[in-house]
């Protein structure tokens, strides 16, 4: 069933209705605090142990836990949402996310919090690829879609880049604060989104419920993401991680013969049958996975290294996440004309330019000459590649497949993140300097800053394929709804 608020119309003459824009931001909000949450915790871990009395190793779980929770459960919140209902999935994981959030700033135990932030992580598995088709599906593929789609996931980009800001300045008062913040503004949003958000129809599926699919679906990413995580920590070569890896595989080899059999699957793999498909779940493995793995070695170089403040090392992170904010609105135009795949190649592009750029810095760097211009450059590999992605890998899919292909390019975003994290810093521990002078630890940094920009070469060579003269589709109308919210006009239908 198509929505009342779904119609067609160039991103140049359509007209967005205050309705519609409340729709996009309330789906934004939940997007920002995804991305804010995953960056804001990080700062705060030091307090949160001090105060707790917990170890590292447990410190590493209030991290983990959330990534385990989110990562693990995409899939299956992706196709929840194709079949209970988009809205009714964001609504009700949104207030979850909120409750969380309220538990996680007032447990005084390190395993509360933990659990805090597993379920938040679940929470998150839900609204984030509900959220996605929610967009795909209000906003018809074309120059709307692109408009909206750029603005979403720039807001994602922007709450990673401010939650290191918030951070910084909470953690100051209290490491709860950055705990608490997420919980008002969640609740804000569910408040305005049970107002706003356009009610969708269930997906109708005579073959029943792949129950076999979503337990082996959700069990193979929860012991994947389980097992990359502890990897660093157990060591790559254990034969706990090879076993644990054992099983993924075998998990995932029994989850492609049920969904090959079944009448509903839970991924219909047919789907990556597409070129464009494919190498817009790939590309966002290595797109995110990259970017991970040098935010957390430039993190630490900036930090234990140069000795800068958290503060003051979000800070200088902040150019990349302006000129992302600053380009919400016009990638979607830029789109429109160039199309994702050039996109996504020039992103990429940028990305390795300015990851090699940073191989030069030093013990003393120059921070306009040395670390700005990669700042930038990143930045705007991200404003133009994240969007890109997300346009092309929701173009062409049936409306009743949106959250599966939301779920599917969220659990690479996720996925990618885990894996090449630990992957970077396996390299850097396999150099680590028997006496840990500033410039032998900065030397152990490189090889990783190496494997960092080998990562996005790999996701350029990807995207190069994509490279291809298209024909124009034909053009399509969209009749007016029964409750328009921009104009109705005949638009090119573009990849």
């Amino acid at each position: 069933m198509t929505s009342p608020l779904t119609t067609s119309a160039s991103a140049s003459g359509g007209r967005w209705t205050p309705r519609l824009w409340g729709t996009l931001l309330v789906l934004c909000a939940a997007m920002f605090l995804d991305a804010l949450d995953v960056s804001m915790v990080g700062v705060a871990l030091p307090s949160i142990g001090a105060d707790l009395g917990l170890s590292t190793s447990t410190l590493q779980w209030i991290v983990s836990g959330y990534i385990l929770g989110y990562g693990g459960l995409l899939l299956l919140g992706g196709r929840a949402a194709d079949l209970l209902g988009r809205r009714q999935v964001f609504l009700v994981a949104l207030g979850v996310f909120a409750v969380a959030s309220l538990l996680g700033g007032l447990v005084d135990s390190g395993p509360l919090l933990i659990a805090s932030r597993f379920i938040k992580g679940l929470a998150a598995a839900f609204t984030a690829p509900a959220g996605l088709s929610i967009i795909t599906t209000t906003f018809p593929e074309g120059p709307l879609r692109n408009r909206a789609l750029s603005i979403y996931t720039t807001c994602g980009a922007t709450g990673y880049s401010m939650g290191l800001v918030f951070s910084g300045l909470l953690t100051e008062a209290s490491w709860r604060f950055t705990m608490l913040l997420p919980a008002p503004i969640a609740l804000v949003a569910l408040l305005f989104g049970l107002k706003l958000l356009p009610r969708t129809a269930r997906e109708r599926t005579g073959g029943g419920y792949d129950i076999p699919g979503a337990v082996l679906g959700t069990a193979s990413m929860l012991l994947l993401v389980f097992t990359v995580v502890q990897a660093p920590e157990t060591g790559w070569g254990s034969a706990r991680t090879i076993l644990s890896f054992a099983a993924v595989g075998v998990l995932l080899a029994a989850f492609v013969a049920v969904e090959l059999r079944s009448a509903s699957p839970l991924v219909r793999l047919g789907v990556l049958r597409s070129g464009p498909q494919l190498r817009a779940q790939v590309g966002a493995l290595t797109f995110v996975g990259s970017y991970i793995g040098f935010q957390f070695l430039v993190t630490l170089y900036m930090q234990q290294l140069l000795g800068w403040s958290a503060l003051h090392t979000a800070l200088a992170f902040l150019p990349a996440g302006a000129l992302v904010a600053l380009s919400a609105t016009k990638v979607g135009a830029v789109i429109d004309r160039f199309g994702t795949a050039r996109l996504i190649v020039l992103g990429f592009a940028l990305m390795v330019t300015g990851y090699v750029l940073f191989l030069r810095t030093d013990l003393d760097p120059v921070y306009a000459a040395v670390i700005l211009p990669t700042m930038l450059l990143v930045g705007a590999g991200f404003a133009l590649t994240f969007p890109s992605l997300n346009v092309q890998a929701t173009n062409g899919v049936e409306e009743h497949e949106q959250g599966m292909v939301s779920g599917l390019l969220n659990t690479s975003v996720q996925v990618g993140g885990a894996i090449f994290l630990a992957v970077v810093t396996a390299v850097v521990t396999a150099h680590a300097p028997d006496k840990a002078t500033p410039q032998a630890v900065l030397d152990s940094y490189r090889p990783g800053l190496v494997v960092v920009a080998l990562i996005a070469v790999a996701g350029l060579l990807l995207s190069l394929t994509g490279l291809r003269t298209r024909r124009p589709r034909p053009s399509v109308i969209v009749a007016k709804s029964t409750a328009p919210e921009v104009e109705a006009e005949r638009v090119p239908v573009r990849d």
